[in-house]
């Protein structure tokens, strides 16, 4: 994988305010691209103006990765850390460009991740809170290995998290998911955490209580 570039692709649907728009900007999984989680857009509230980004690695013959992964490897050795930095302030750089490009409110800036996008999610609040409000994590665990060292001497307060993870998935062991309650407990940030009986995705009862979290938080 190359390095990726400082330009994120990225698709649109504007809201139904003319300025200071709740921004929802939306975060892919490992192998697919911009259109998997935009097509969530239209079933979510019309204040939100919603971009949904592209991952800067190409994946041959098809989909993008916001980092590499080795599927065959123990969980501390399954992600390209690295490259999920770069990635995790790749995506801080967009939040400021959307906030400067489009009408939206850069107070109200709120992230919808599934799988890698959620991973990022997570990082992305936990290294630059002053940027985010709330956090949709869909499928998805929390790596500690690209959070800032300082990490439990944060202010994480204004921030909110909606954490969802099938308990029958077979890419990313419930067991990992599992961890995050009591590590959010222990920054003291608030959070629902939900499990449905799926694998890796996102079931539509799944689906109803995120959209009906995301419209109560922003």
């Amino acid at each position: 994988m190359a390095k990726p570039s400082l330009s994120l692709e990225h698709i649109t649907r504007k809201s139904t305010l003319a300025k200071n728009a709740p921004l929802l900007i939306m975060l892919h999984g490992y192998g697919s691209d911009e259109n998997d989680l935009f097509s969530f857009a239209s079933e979510l509230p019309e204040e939100l103006f919603i971009i949904s980004v592209k991952a800067p690695y190409s994946l041959p013959p098809f989909g993008n990765a916001w980092y590499a992964i080795n599927f065959d490897a123990e969980k501390g050795k399954w992600s390209d850390n690295k490259q999920a930095k770069q990635s995790r302030d790749l995506i801080a750089i967009f939040i400021d460009e959307a906030i400067a490009a489009y009408p939206v409110d850069k107070n109200n800036v709120n992230l919808l991740g599934f799988s890698q996008g959620s991973i990022l999610s997570y990082a992305v609040a936990l290294t630059y809170p002053e940027k985010v409000k709330n956090i949709v994590a869909l499928s998805g665990y929390i790596n500690k290995d690209i959070l800032p060292e300082d990490v439990e001497t944060r202010d994480y307060g204004h921030l909110n998290f909606y954490c969802s993870h099938g308990s029958a998935d077979q890419v990313i062991p419930v067991s990992w998911a599992r961890l995050t309650p009591p590590f959010l407990d222990s920054l003291n940030i608030k959070y629902r955490y939900s499990e449905f009986p799926v694998g890796h995705g996102v079931a539509p009862q799944n689906f109803y209580e995120f959209r009906e979290w995301l419209e109560n938080h922003i």
